[in-house]
């Protein structure tokens, strides 16, 4: 049975989960960096545990289209991960991928969409190696999934893990860009048996 329960998570939780996504972020920086050939600058200005009706109310407005990126994770912590991006950084990072005009907003073909599912490995990636590194817990991920559709349909995904670990879900909240600023962000969805792998990994008592 497991301990964790997110209505007892402190601030010593939250700032071990920021850690991560810092350290997270700062990979996903110089990977897509690389990736793009350009500078980028990320940093993880916010991390919460929401419910999903505050997790709607944070990323703007429900009926907004947004990119969704989905993955599975497995191994020694399961549960899932999401990626999300308004249309705009989508378009941004897509287009300086592929070598297009960076003001380029056609709607989303083919190339435009294996393109930010790369993106998306990449940053999923990230976070995933930043956690493995501090627990030396083994993690993998599915190949990715992405949709685009309003926030409240994509939204609708994560709802439904909520039903089978808890009320709340961490998020994430990134922002990247060089002399563009985009934002982004992170959901991860783990099982409650994850959460207490995660924390005693890190030598947290629960």
């Amino acid at each position: 049975m497991t301990k964790f329960n997110f209505e007892q998570v402190n601030d010593l939780y939250i700032d071990v989960l920021k850690e991560i996504g810092n350290i997270g972020a700062g990979n996903a920086t110089t990977s897509l960096a690389k990736m793009l050939g350009i500078k980028i600058n990320m940093s993880v200005p916010n991390v919460q545990l929401l419910s999903i009706q505050e997790l709607t109310t944070a990323l703007g407005n429900e009926e907004d289209t947004i990119v969704g990126i989905f993955l599975e994770l497995e191994k020694d912590v399961n549960g899932s991960m999401m990626f999300l991006l308004d249309l705009k950084s989508a378009h941004y990072l897509a287009n300086h991928l592929q070598g297009k005009p960076i003001d380029n907003e056609a709607d989303f073909d083919d190339m435009d969409i294996s393109a930010m599912k790369e993106i998306g490995n990449i940053i999923a990636g990230s976070y995933l190696s930043a956690i493995s590194t501090m627990t030396q817990l083994v993690i993998t991920s599915s190949i990715p999934y992405l949709t685009i559709d309003m926030a409240a349909a994509i939204l609708s995904v994560p709802a439904i893990q909520f039903g089978q670990v808890g009320d709340n879900a961490l998020l994430i909240e990134t922002t990247f860009g060089n002399d563009t600023t985009l934002s982004g962000y992170f959901i991860l969805l783990p099982g409650l048996d994850s959460y207490d792998k995660i924390l005693t990994s890190l030598g947290i008592e629960l």
